[in-house]
């Protein structure tokens, strides 16, 4: 059994000649190169796995960070072929209307290339600013399967693991108040509604918890990471109702990004499963003794699966 990770998927962008994300065209053909040769397993054989304990044959489709792309673009395509999808959800836009930092970083790597963003951001930082405690397990584990340009790598880990979380919401506030003095007019239509996740789930689509904040789990307390998990959860209970199914996945994911503690805190609540980033097949194993951490491969493993972007 195969589980997919996706992010961004859309058509290009003019104006964002550097924004990574996969073609809607290429995601179609990735999709119907998924049914020829390896087939979907179903929402109820799914369900039937996680029961069982054993995993059924086929390909399982993920999204992550609920972005209005996966209503506008993606659920069309899943409804047209009888497809199921798990879309795993940040909960703060919903909360404060404004965009998540990890894609605050997206929007200006994606205008105006890391080379210019990198060169900004080291004239506004200072050493004292970063957090050293996990510098070398980042640096070793984090965009290995993406193939980012080196400044674009050297940016994203920079502001999304390096910096000390105290600072990192001001350094990134000066960069968008640099680069995108319109911010807000672009966060009123960055993620999917409210009413168009309640639609996607009313069409059997799983809706999961991505955290509220979208934040490296590993590097937050335990208390922290409790409230990540629950009021994500309570929320989306709140906006397309209590499901039958309570699933989570880890932002950034790999196992650098959480550790043995959180997966408790997914079982002390309640969690049905969750996702992490393993370029592997689930297994029985997975789902007899490691449910809160079951892999998952990126769609750019697949054919027709490569990001577009310019370097």
């Amino acid at each position: 059994m195969k589980a997919i990770m996706y992010h961004y998927v859309r058509p290009d962008y003019p104006d964002y000649p550097y924004f990574s994300h996969l073609h809607i065209d290429n995601f179609v053909k990735q999709i119907e190169y998924f049914g020829n040769k390896y087939g979907f397993v179903s929402l109820e054989k799914f369900q039937q796995s996680l029961r069982c304990k054993t995993p059924n044959k086929g390909v399982i489709l993920t999204f992550d960070d609920g972005f209005s792309d996966h209503y506008k673009y993606v659920f069309p395509e899943l409804k047209k072929r009888n497809l199921w999808g798990i879309f795993y959800v940040p909960t703060s836009p919903y909360l404060t209307g404004n965009l998540i930092d990890v894609h605050r970083i997206h929007l200006l790597v994606g205008k105006y290339g890391g080379e210019s963003i990198l060169s900004y951001v080291k004239n506004i930082i200072n050493e004292d600013m970063l957090s050293h405690k996990h510098i070398k397990e980042f640096h070793m584990q984090t965009y290995t399967r993406q193939n980012n340009s080196t400044y674009t790598n050297q940016t994203k880990r920079l502001l999304n693991y390096f910096i000390d979380y105290k600072h990192r919401n001001s350094i990134i506030n000066q960069l968008m108040e640099k680069f995108f003095p319109d911010e807000k007019d672009i966060s009123s239509n960055f993620y999917i509604s409210k009413s168009e996740l309640k639609e996607m789930f009313d069409s059997d689509m799983v809706i999961g918890s991505h955290t509220v904040n979208h934040m490296v789990m590993s590097k937050l307390s335990l208390a922290d990471q409790e409230l990540e998990i629950t009021r994500s959860f309570d929320l989306l209970d709140c906006i397309v109702g209590r499901s039958s199914i309570k699933t989570f996945c880890y932002p950034y994911g790999g196992f650098h990004t959480f550790t043995t503690e959180t997966e408790k805190l997914l079982e002390e609540n309640n969690c049905d499963f969750s996702f992490n980033v393993e370029s592997r097949d689930i297994d029985r194993s997975d789902l007899n003794s490691r449910i809160q951490a079951l892999p998952r491969y990126d769609c750019n493993q697949f054919p027709y699966g490569s990001l577009q972007k310019k370097e």
